[in-house]
């Protein structure tokens, strides 16, 4: 049994309008599955699959109060092209945005809501738009286990700083777990989407979960089909129904 990533889940206050910002930030395809809530994924894409990690957006009245955990990175090929890409964003609504990084070769931004993000000044190989999903810890080792266990995703990297994860058919974002003295104190507004595979028991693999350091998590969202939980160091993300 294994998981895998599939989507990225990111609250908003609006979640049409926000969605409307990532689908032309990524140039994806924009859907909706209900009232509240917007779904971006390429175009002619088959869900799921590996070469991308979608975003769904969900309203929410709760507001955006510390700096976010969970960001992406969006990729570049240049120098150059990291420019004309800033250019582009910030005529979509995006800002440029200040979370203590110093003099660094990325530019880090906030989409209209205040979700911090980074473009990249490299290309990130063969990835997509998204280069990586970012993830706040303490302590990567210890991230590196879990989510190296918890999924089927490769750990390509594990150093005292960082880790890094990418799914073990090579293709698609990366996931890096990026070490930070910040602390955790409010429930993630982005948090992670994980999945089993066709004919995997969903509550056996809550299960199993848990026996490698998952805990229950409650995120007020009454009777839903999927489980939610957090990880060793208490963040959030929901294990989906097999498909």
């Amino acid at each position: 049994m294994a998981t895998r990533l599939v989507q990225i889940n990111m609250k908003a206050r609006d979640d049409a309008a926000l969605g409307g910002f990532w689908a032309k930030a990524l140039d994806w395809g924009i859907s909706s599955e209900g009232p509240g809530v917007t779904n971006l994924e390429p175009e002619g894409f088959v869900y799921p699959d590996p070469v991308a990690v979608c975003i769904d957006l969900v309203v929410s009245a709760e507001p955006k109060t510390v700096k976010n955990r969970v960001h992406v990175d969006l990729a570049t090929t240049s120098a150059e092209h990291q420019a004309e890409v800033v250019a582009r964003l910030k005529g979509l609504g995006a800002t440029l945005a200040d979370v203590g990084q110093g003099d660094v070769p990325w530019t880090v931004m906030a989409d209209p809501e205040g979700n911090e993000f980074c473009v990249l000044d490299s290309l990130y190989e063969e990835t997509g738009p998204i280069a990586s999903v970012v993830v706040d810890c303490a302590d990567p080792r210890l991230m590196a286990r879990f989510w190296g266990e918890a999924t089927d995703w490769t750990v390509h990297k594990v150093t005292d700083h960082s880790a890094v994860l990418r799914s073990a058919q090579g293709v698609g974002p990366y996931l890096q777990f990026l070490r930070t003295p910040d602390v955790k104190t409010v429930w993630n507004r982005v948090h992670l989407d994980v999945r089993p595979y066709p004919g995997d028991d969903l509550e056996g693999e809550a299960a199993r979960l848990r026996s490698l350091g998952a805990t229950d998590a409650d995120l007020g969202g009454g009777t839903v089909p999927w489980t939610v939980l957090a990880d060793p160091e208490g963040n959030e993300f929901c294990l989906l129904t097999p498909a």
